[in-house]
């Protein structure tokens, strides 16, 4: 679905464009920005599905396994960065936020609930980046190319986690011919900067 920038542009909108985009992103596998780059904070970047975001209180919500090295990461330092850009509609969105990673919490039992079980099996498999011989998704042969049932699934609940990011600053960056233009938002408050 196509977006386009908000006119008039004012910090209001733009505040409002940030939080239009990024609901967008969580709930529509389709749009640009439903796979950002998350970078921790020892450099390590990757692309995560993102599966929430709570204008309430400006927060992102991730599925990780458990087991990844960046749980260990965010344990010893909680910052990242996330990266969203729509290349269409030449719209960046960077936000820098604290990170936090809950296993037993309601939210990760709901998370687990409402996700597919073709999308939970993966946390049935080895831990990520375990070495092999050969190419490997590391599921169990009896799970490989099959949906399994929420009864072989009860053992990979363990190994699911969320990864709850906090923005305290969301740089929106929008490319134009015209002229590009930049606002900051922290910890809520705006401001335009140059770009």
């Amino acid at each position: 679905m196509a977006r386009y920038v908000p006119m008039p542009m004012t910090l209001e909108t733009v505040r409002q464009d940030i939080e239009d985009r990024l609901l967008e992103a969580a709930s529509n596998r389709r749009s640009p920005m439903h796979t950002p780059v998350v970078a921790t904070a020892d450099a390590d970047a990757r692309i995560m599905v993102l599966r929430n975001f709570d204008t309430s209180d400006w927060t992102l919500r991730f599925h990780t396994d458990a087991r990844s090295p960046k749980v260990e990461t965010l344990e010893d330092n909680a910052a990242v960065a996330v990266l969203f850009y729509d290349r269409d509609e030449k719209v960046q969105i960077r936000c820098r936020g604290q990170a936090r990673i809950e296993t037993e919490s309601s939210l990760a039992t709901a998370a687990w609930s409402e996700s597919d079980t073709y999308a939970r099996r993966c946390y049935l498999g080895a831990p990520p980046g375990e070495e092999r011989e050969q190419p490997s998704s590391g599921l169990p042969d009896e799970i490989e190319g099959k949906r399994p049932t929420e009864e072989e699934l009860a053992p990979a609940r363990k190994n699911f986690a969320v990864m709850v990011v906090k923005i305290e600053s969301a740089d929106w960056y929008f490319l134009s011919n015209d002229g590009h233009k930049r606002a900051i938002f922290t910890n809520g408050k705006g401001c335009w900067v140059t770009p």
